[in-house]
């Protein structure tokens, strides 16, 4: 098959260091010999020095004559390293945290925000990670700054303000996919502060304000109007029935000799106040009829 015929990527993990099965040659396997009579020559002082411990959580990248050892990683517990020939490097197999200093990003809709944020990740391929990329844990950080920043750049404000998990979530299937090829595996991606000026924050606070405001006129206005209605069909029930009137009034003489003791109250009927009203009415039309 013409390799021009491959896609970029199957061409990229070809080309990738780490994935090569070649074995030693005959030199490689002269100086492998001549390394092992070596340690067997100088047996037992040879161990101290051929015998390494990995822990738990370690896994070690071994290159014999510059060659990775059987394409994968060893341990954990006891390897041997031949002298001369091998070189090992260990890789920490733990959850590290990738804290993004705050980013200037200047957002969708033209408003300058700070944006900081934290990565965690791990590594699964100890030889990706050692092979394939300088400095692994330098490498995910600056592609997370760049990431966070490009992400932002197409968000407005409200989006980010709102939206923090969709975009961590965005953020993270970016980057896992970006390191995939590094033996990194990103586990979850947090968006901490968002950071706006201080002359923005007091326009939001002022239109949140105003904002609160129409609504509760809105709503004070909505109860006037349904206790309106309340009243007008209370109304309507007393008139058709005197008696319901002669209740409800005596309930309110109780509520208020509850409440206020010290309160005298007369009832007045409010006829005497309408024969009243019309005998001074009358006395007036008759005054003046006699000037």
């Amino acid at each position: 098959m013409d390799p021009g015929a491959l896609s970029p990527e199957k061409q990229d993990k070809e080309n990738l260091v780490g994935i090569n099965n070649k074995q030693l040659g005959v030199c490689g396997w002269i100086l492998f010999l001549l390394s092992f009579l070596l340690m067997i020559i100088t047996f037992p002082i040879s161990m101290w020095m051929c015998l390494k411990i990995i822990k738990e959580y370690e896994r070690a990248v071994i290159f014999r004559l510059g060659r990775i050892q059987a394409g994968k990683a060893k341990g954990p517990g006891l390897i041997l390293v031949l002298p001369c020939i091998d070189v090992f490097v260990k890789v920490d197999l733990r959850t590290f945290t990738c804290n993004i200093p705050p980013q200037e990003i200047l957002t969708r809709d033209s408003v300058t925000t700070q944006v900081d944020g934290v990565v965690y990740y791990r590594i699964y391929s100890a030889v990706s990670a050692v092979a394939n990329v300088n400095d692994v844990h330098k490498a995910t950080f600056l592609l997370a700054q760049t990431t966070l920043r490009n992400v932002l750049g197409t968000q407005t404000l409200s989006q980010i303000l709102t939206g923090r998990e969709e975009i961590a979530h965005s953020i993270q299937t970016l980057l896992d996919d970006a390191t995939e090829l590094w033996g990194i595996w990103v586990a979850r991606v947090e968006i901490k502060d968002v950071r706006i000026p201080v002359q923005l924050q007091r326009s939001m606070a002022a239109e949140a304000e105003a904002t609160r405001e129409a609504r509760a006129r809105v709503l004070a206005a909505e109860g006037e109007m349904n206790a309106s209605k309340s009243m007008r069909s209370a109304s309507m029930v007393l008139s058709e029935s005197p008696i319901a009137l002669q209740l409800r009034y005596l309930q309110t003489l109780t509520t208020i000799a509850t409440e206020k003791n010290s309160t005298i109250i007369f009832p007045l009927p409010i006829n005497i106040l309408e024969g009243i009203g019309s005998v001074n009415y009358n006395n007036h039309q008759k005054v003046s009829n006699r000037s």
